[in-house]
């Protein structure tokens, strides 16, 4: 019996129990706007999960398309539609996007020709080591904790737990880690989170699609609480660019599509001068998820994709396809 998923989360419980009450917030001053309630599951089923902005600068996406499987609600659409998304089974990037430099559109062609010819290009995902921001948003659902000092994310997929100081800065020196240094602050109802210092490991990327980025990585996210009618305008432009599963199908984490209650916008901007030529922005629109939280295992990959230097190569039926 594997008990690291259950006394992980006793750990988490007993540190968001002891903190003080939301209500208790020494750091906001008398009268100050009361802070939205952000704590809960969060679903987001689609793939690969970057909703592109409305206007401006946004991420690589995926030029290899198919039939969109679910509307808006949930339901299932035709095989054949003319609602063409991301294809979950080529995940072949834009090399041609301007936010770009030179050597970050080579990597991202090089991983698109590999997925072109169905070879599976490696990822942190597949490889079962550590998702950084923020390449770890094009989850399917997020699981917030929220204290005054302190705001916990946990993510399905193996476990992966994320620590947000908050009202603190940056230290002088920052020691990179896998998630970087996050500090956080509430801006009347948004939360603020700016996050540097991500570690460059072996499958260093931002999104599926292979786009790197450097020490000089520097992330902001922005979280608020929308109506519904307001959070359509993001779950069009999502259900417009990434794949949903057809007929109900399991995603990972089911939203609850009746849900007409307030939902979770996360607008987030990145920047690396390293290998962005301009500041570029995305989003993720959360309904309301409405099982338990589920825990995802990723099982330890003895066959690598990437030994040494020396590429390798899996079928892209090893692949989840939705």
């Amino acid at each position: 019996m594997n008990s690291r998923p259950d006394f992980l989360f006793v750990v988490i419980l007993a540190a968001t129990a002891a903190m003080p009450a939301m209500a208790q917030d020494p750091a906001r001053s008398p009268g100050a706007p009361s802070i939205p309630d952000f704590s809960g599951i969060w679903s987001h089923p689609s793939f690969p999960g970057f909703e592109p902005p409305a206007s401006g600068p946004g991420p690589v996406v995926n030029t290899s398309r198919r039939p969109q499987g679910a509307d808006i609600d949930g339901r299932t659409l035709p095989a054949k539609n003319d609602i063409l998304v991301s294809n979950p089974a080529r995940l072949v990037g834009d090399y041609s996007n301007p936010i770009l430099k030179p050597n970050a559109a080579a990597a991202v062609k090089k991983k698109g020709e590999m997925e072109a010819v169905g070879i599976v290009g490696p990822t942190p995902t597949i490889q079962c080591w550590p998702e950084p921001v923020p390449y770890i948003f094009n989850g399917v659902a997020m699981q917030m904790f929220q204290r005054p000092d302190t705001i916990i994310f946990l993510y399905p997929n193996d476990h992966q737990v994320r620590y947000v100081r908050m009202n603190q800065p940056h230290p002088p020196q920052v020691t990179p880690s896998w998630y970087g240094d996050s500090v956080g602050h509430y801006e009347g109802d948004t939360l603020v989170i700016d996050t540097v210092g991500v570690k460059i490991g072996p499958f260093a990327m931002v999104d599926f699609y292979g786009t790197p980025y450097t020490e000089a990585l520097h992330v902001v996210e922005r979280y608020r609480l929308l109506d519904y009618e307001a959070a359509r305008e993001g779950l069009e432009r999502d259900v417009r660019e990434n794949r949903r599963p057809p007929g109900g199908a399991d995603a990972g984490s089911a939203p609850d599509y009746s849900y007409r209650g307030k939902h979770l916008q996360l607008q987030f901007t990145v920047e690396d001068e390293g290998v962005f030529t301009m500041p570029w922005s995305a989003t993720i629109t959360y309904r309301r998820g409405r099982e338990a939280w589920r825990e995802v295992v990723c099982t330890e990959n003895t066959q690598e994709l990437m030994l040494a230097g020396r590429d390798a190569a899996v079928p892209h039926a090893d692949k989840p396809d939705f």
